[in-house]
């Protein structure tokens, strides 16, 4: 008599992960997840872990997520997760300001973004 259930927004073999809210642009944000795109999440994970860039610690928490909701949620293989897709995508703008010379104001736009980041399972070719 109840609900039917929802249907799954990602395939069997993948499991995915979302972090909003990070302080950062998408812009600087879209060059660290272009960074791990395709890559298999042990050398992904590596990569993040000695990246320079601050919100790569964020990135990676999000990476750690989705290999825990692979295996958890999923029960799937996590020697043979590949990153299948990390997107970037915008959230809100604060907007701040600063007095300038002559009666003007300098707009301080201190944007937010999102991330995506889905895992999928290959099997490994001999």
């Amino acid at each position: 008599m109840g609900k039917e259930k929802n249907p799954r927004r990602v395939a069997d073999n993948e499991a995915m992960a979302k972090l909003r809210m990070l302080r950062t642009s998408p812009q600087k944000l879209n060059l660290v997840a272009q960074m791990i795109r395709g890559k298999k999440v042990e050398k992904a994970l590596t990569d993040l872990t000695f990246s320079n860039k601050r919100i790569a610690q964020d990135v990676k928490k999000c990476l750690q997520s989705a290999i825990a909701n692979a295996e958890n949620n999923h029960n799937l293989d996590v020697d043979e997760l590949i990153v299948a897709e990390a997107y970037v995508g915008k959230n809100l703008i604060m907007k701040r300001g600063r007095p300038r010379a002559r009666g003007r104001f300098g707009k301080i736009m201190k944007p937010f973004s999102e991330l995506t980041i889905k895992v999928r399972q290959v099997e490994e070719q001999a």
